[in-house]
C-alpha cells in the first residue's frame, strides 16, 4: 500500500469519527478541516467554519482573556496543552469540552500547525454537578436536623427534672400516706422518668457525634489497651476474655472511633449466654484505603431477620427486664462507621455467637 493511499484511508477514518471534533489548524490557529464529530459537537458544518479560527468556540470571557492564544503558546512551548470549560456551539449554546491541542512539527523541528481534539463531556459535568449540589443539600439537611434534635433534647431536660423533682417532695410528703398500690405507681413513674432521662442523654450523644472535627492518627493498640481498662470491672465479673493482635495506626476521629470500639465491645459482654464467659476477638485487616476491624463474640447471637435492624435508632430486641439499654448503641456505631467513610455489617449464628464489621477508609 503507497503512502498516497495510507494518507488518504487516514483522513477518512478522521473524518468519519463522530465521538470526537479532530481538527488541524495551521499555526495561527486557523481551520483546516472538519469531520463529522467535530459537526456533531459544534453545530457547523464544514462549509461555514474551515478557514476561520479556532477562538470562535470560546466563550466572551475567555477571548477577553486571551484563552485560545494562551493554549496555542503552551502546545508550542511544552508540545501540548489540556484543558477543559466551557465551549460555544453555532446556536449559542454551550457545552463543557475536554480539549487537547498537540503541536506539528515539520522534519526540520518546527511547528507547522496543531491537531485539535475535543470531546463533550457535558452530561458528565452536569451529573457531577448536580450530584455535588445534592450532596450540599444533605449536609445541610443533617446539620438542621442535629440542630433541632440537640436543641430539643437539651430543651426536654428542663420538664423532665421538674417532674422528676416534683416526685421525690411528693414522696418525701406524702409517701408515708401510700399503700401498696400508692408505693407500686410511684416506683412506676420514677422508673419511667429515669428511662426517659437516658433517652434524653442518648439522644443528645448521638446528636454529638461528628460535632466536632478530631481527625488524627490514632493508634488502635493504645486505644483498646484504654478500653480495656476501663471495663476492667464489667470483664471481671463476666470472666471475660478479650483477644486482640497487633493493630495499626488509622486516621480517624479519634473520640468516635473509641465510641465504636468500646460499643461493640460492651454489646459483647452484655449479650452473653449465661454460664458460658464472653470471648471476644478484635482483628484488622487492609481494607482498599483504610482498614476492616472484626469484633467477634461467642454470645447469644442474633436472628438473620434482624441484623439490619439493630443498626436503627432506639431499635430493641430484648425487653428490659432480660437487657438493659436504649436501643441506640449499635446506631452510633453506624453513624461514627459511615462519618469515616465505611460501613457496618453483622453476620450472627442465634445460640453461637456474632461478628461485627467495620472499615474506616479516611
Amino acid at each position: 500500500m503507497n503512502n498516497a493511499v495510507k494518507q488518504f484511508r487516514l483522513s477518512k477514518m478522521v473524518e468519519e469519527i463522530e465521538d470526537y471534533a479532530i481538527l488541524l489548524l495551521d499555526e495561527n490557529g486557523n481551520i483546516e478541516n472538519w469531520n463529522k464529530g467535530a459537526e456533531k459537537i459544534k453545530g457547523y458544518k464544514a462549509s461555514e467554519i474551515i478557514g476561520k479560527n479556532f477562538r470562535l468556540f470560546y466563550t466572551d470571557e475567555d477571548r477577553e482573556n486571551l484563552k485560545p492564544e494562551s493554549l496555542i503558546e503552551t502546545a508550542k512551548t511544552k508540545g501540548k496543552a489540556i484543558s477543559e470549560g466551557w465551549r460555544v456551539r453555532k446556536d449559542g449554546s454551550q457545552f463543557w469540552g475536554s480539549i487537547v491541542i498537540t503541536a506539528i512539527h515539520d522534519e526540520q523541528g518546527s511547528i507547522v500547525g496543531f491537531t485539535k481534539v475535543t470531546r463533550d463531556l457535558t452530561d458528565k459535568m452536569l451529573a457531577a454537578e448536580a450530584i455535588q449540589q445534592h450532596l450540599k443539600e444533605l449536609q445541610l439537611k443533617n446539620k438542621e436536623l442535629e440542630q433541632f434534635v440537640y436543641i430539643a433534647s437539651h430543651d426536654l431536660q428542663e420538664p423532665l427534672l421538674t417532674v422528676s423533682s416534683f416526685v421525690e417532695l411528693f414522696k418525701e410528703e406524702y409517701g408515708h400516706l401510700f399503700d401498696g398500690d400508692g408505693q407500686l405507681y410511684m416506683e412506676y413513674i420514677n422508673q419511667a422518668t429515669s428511662r426517659m432521662r437516658n433517652l434524653i442523654k442518648d439522644l443528645l450523644d448521638y446528636s454529638h457525634i461528628g460535632r466536632e472535627n478530631g481527625i488524627r492518627k490514632v493508634d488502635v493498640n493504645g486505644l483498646l489497651a484504654n478500653i480495656v481498662s476501663d471495663l476492667d470491672q464489667r470483664i471481671a465479673v463476666t470472666g471475660a476474655q478479650i483477644i486482640y493482635g497487633q493493630m495499626p495506626s488509622v486516621t480517624a476521629y479519634a473520640t468516635e472511633l473509641r465510641q465504636l470500639f468500646q460499643n461493640l465491645i460492651i454489646n459483647a459482654l452484655k449479650f452473653y449466654r449465661k454460664d458460658v464467659p464472653p470471648v471476644i476477638e478484635i482483628s484488622a485487616e487492609p481494607f482498599k484505603k483504610g482498614w476492616r476491624f472484626n469484633v467477634s463474640d461467642n454470645g447469644i447471637g442474633i436472628e438473620p431477620q434482624h441484623e439490619e435492624k439493630i443498626f436503627l435508632i432506639f431499635q430493641r430486641l430484648h425487653n428490659r427486664e432480660e437487657f438493659s439499654g436504649n436501643g441506640i448503641g449499635l446506631a452510633n456505631c453506624k453513624k461514627i462507621a459511615v462519618m469515616h467513610n465505611g460501613d457496618i455489617s453483622v453476620k450472627s449464628v442465634p445460640g453461637k455467637g456474632s461478628v461485627f464489621s467495620f472499615t474506616i477508609a479516611l
